[in-house]
């Protein structure tokens, strides 16, 4: 298990490599803005959410509530990642 600063690094970086994919795909002529814009509020409420959830562990499960941590974290950037391939 990684420590918090680690985890917290984590989520940052790779909401910023999203924000990035995202304005990467919205150069596109025939990208979708409002989508686009909806997708950056995803964006930034998935990174608020994971931040708080590596804050407030639960100390008695820690094993378990970090694997389930790294399970919704990987599902969600997969699902962002999916709707950033059907803007374009």
């Amino acid at each position: 298990m990684a420590n918090r600063r680690a985890l917290k690094k984590l989520v940052n970086h790779m909401a910023d490599e999203l924000f990035i994919c995202l304005l990467y795909s919205e150069l596109t002529p025939s990208a979708n803005r409002e989508k686009a814009a909806q997708l950056l509020e995803d964006i930034a409420d998935m990174q608020a959410e994971f931040i708080s959830r590596i804050s407030h562990t639960e100390p008695l499960n820690a094993k378990n509530y970090y694997k389930a941590f790294h399970a919704d974290f990987k599902q969600k950037v997969e699902e962002l990642i999916a709707a950033i391939g059907q803007l374009a």
